[in-house]
């Protein structure tokens, strides 16, 4: 048996360290996420795959959550992938609060420290509404029911130090820190800026071209 071991190491070696180092580059430093639900859309839409920047906050020990060395911290709007203890779920969701932000949401608009964010409808179905949402600086596209939902309001809360809160762009089909609170800093693994693949899981998943290496 020990023979067999050493012929295969020595017939394979090129091979397995290529794996191993595969593996460690997609544990520490950027890897993909397939998006199932559509929670994030209209930015992200089911069967996307996201590429995931896990370098953007820390330098972690691979195969860990483990940070070995802080570079950044996440900012309001960032799209965050986190390992969710309170979901037992890996998330992809949008930071809109950041530690001391007092946030509400009212009527599916977002306060930002008493200051109300700026929108504009740009498109429109029977049920839904699209807008585009002007994170004090940082635009992008919200999804909103026009029958709203139970998680369409919430009042006033501040963000607690070493949390963030968090939402989908989906706004009335997400649970995201309405359901399962603040998001704690050492859960985020990485941040999304593009899409990498997509595939149509309704068509038998033919790939979405125009979705290969699109922009978040």
């Amino acid at each position: 048996m020990k023979s067999w071991v050493l012929k295969s190491w020595r017939e394979n070696k090129s091979f397995l360290l290529f794996i191993a180092l595969m593996c460690v580059f997609r544990s520490a430093v950027a890897d993909w996420n397939e998006v199932p639900t559509g929670s994030m859309k209209p930015t992200i839409v089911e069967g996307d795959r996201i590429l995931v920047n896990k370098l953007a906050y820390d330098v972690r020990v691979p195969f860990t959550n483990i940070s070995l060395l802080k570079l950044s911290d996440p900012v309001r709007g960032d799209i965050i992938i986190f390992d969710s203890k309170a979901s037992e779920k890996r998330l992809v969701k949008r930071v809109v609060g950041v530690p001391g932000d007092i946030v509400a949401l009212r009527d599916n608009a977002l306060f930002i420290n008493g200051e109300p964010l700026a929108y504009k409808e740009v498109a429109s179905t029977a049920s839904t509404v699209d807008k585009q949402e002007n994170l004090l600086g940082v635009e992008y596209l919200v999804r909103i029911g026009k029958r709203g939902s139970p998680l369409s309001n919430f009042q006033s809360v501040e963000v607690p130090i070493g949390y963030y809160l968090a939402l989908g762009d989906n706004r009335d089909n997400s649970a995201d820190s309405r359901v399962i609170g603040f998001v704690p800093r050492h859960e985020i693994v990485g941040r999304s800026r593009s899409v990498v693949l997509s595939f149509n899981y309704d068509n038998f998943y033919i790939p979405r071209k125009n979705r290969f290496f699109h922009t978040l």
